[in-house]
């Protein structure tokens, strides 16, 4: 998990930010990334892609991010702009709002899958990046935490889609509850919601 920023800090690179998105298969509801920088010393090794923790370790790890890291940020685009531009674009939209948030400005970038092109600072897009590289892992907690908490508010003003049992995405319980009640203001209605 530690290889490649290692590898990296010995070009020089001190400053480097991992980025990672979190929602971008859901029928509903916003696509968040975050980023963070780590000072140079911090290790943790229960951190992990967030897909392989539990939602409780999700928790835990989510506060100890944020409370070790150099510097995070989150990025928000929501359904409307998802259905505008396409959840590729969307995705990558809310990565850089998150980078670009960064105090320090990062001086490399490694992300997750996708390039996400900020200006001037040099960046490495690694396919499965949040099982490879640790702060692409730590940043996939901190996307998927803010998202399921973003998700959960939502579940209280429309309790009949159940977004808390499955945060927008399209299971048979969300996807009956669609053909019921019709989609609501935060479903992606450039998506295919089954009805």
């Amino acid at each position: 998990m530690y290889t490649q920023e290692s590898q990296l800090r010995k070009q020089g690179f001190k400053l480097i930010a991992g980025t990672d998105e979190a929602g971008r298969g859901p029928l509903a509801g916003p696509v968040v990334a975050a980023a963070v920088i780590f000072d140079t010393s911090y290790k943790n090794p229960k951190i992990n892609d967030s897909k392989k923790l539990t939602p409780i370790e999700r928790e835990q790890l989510f506060v100890e991010i944020k409370n070790s890291a150099l510097s995070y940020a989150i990025g928000i685009v929501g359904w409307k702009q998802i259905d505008e531009m396409g959840i590729l674009n969307a995705s990558k939209l809310a990565m850089r709002q998150a980078v670009l948030k960064l105090d320090p400005k990062p001086n490399f970038i490694l992300s997750d899958a996708v390039a996400i092109n900020v200006m001037d600072i040099p960046q490495m897009a690694l396919i499965k990046g949040d099982e490879k590289v640790f702060c692409i892992a730590a940043a996939s907690i901190l996307a998927k935490v803010t998202r399921d908490h973003l998700m959960m508010s939502y579940h209280k003003k429309f309790p009949e889609y159940g977004f808390a049992r499955h945060m927008g995405y399209g299971t048979e319980i969300h996807l009956n509850a669609i053909k019921k009640h019709g989609p609501c203001q935060i479903h992606r209605m450039s998506f295919s919601l089954g009805v």
